[in-house]
């Protein structure tokens, strides 16, 4: 399902908080849980990746990960402040140490001039820890694309929380 690079990427990130003795909890929006169903494509994940949300709606985002949603109506769920309180919600709510979010225009519809398809925002945040986040432009890619370039980046991101 996904390529031998990503499948490498990922065992590596699970071999790397597997030696921290780090859980891992994910909050994804336009990737609807590749992130989470690429770490679990890995045998033996479980004692690594504590769980994932699947936050599509803003709904889900306010319900699910507490993100306010005045925050929401003023900057827009794809946004920076949005992406740091996914990453902190995915913390709250679960028994994780350390959490990425994502969330973007993955296209082919739903880009503006402001956000344009592929601009995704992620943040990754860790007990104790300053939250890190991280604005990516993928460009006009297919997307599907964009969904696997933003799982990629993520992956990079917890790898900075290490």
């Amino acid at each position: 399902m996904f390529s031998p690079r990503l499948i490498a990427l990922a065992t590596h990130v699970l071999a790397e908080a597997r030696a921290r003795k780090l859980k891992i909890a994910t909050a994804e929006s336009c990737t609807g849980g590749l992130v989470s169903g690429l770490l679990t494509e890995i045998s033996g994940s479980s004692d690594v990746f504590e769980r994932g949300f699947v936050t599509y709606t803003n709904l889900a985002k306010r319900e699910l990960l507490g993100v306010s949603g005045d925050m929401i109506a003023d900057y827009g769920e794809v946004s920076e402040p949005v992406a740091r309180a996914m990453a902190e919600g995915a913390l709250t709510f679960s028994r994780a140490d350390i959490s990425v979010s994502i969330t973007g225009v993955a296209g082919p519809k739903g880009g503006s001039a402001l956000k344009p398809v592929g601009h995704v925002h992620m943040a990754a945040a860790r007990r104790g820890r300053n939250i890190i986040h991280e604005l990516h432009e993928f460009g006009p890619l297919e997307r599907g694309d964009v969904r696997l370039a933003a799982v990629e980046a993520a992956l990079n991101l917890i790898q900075r929380h290490f």
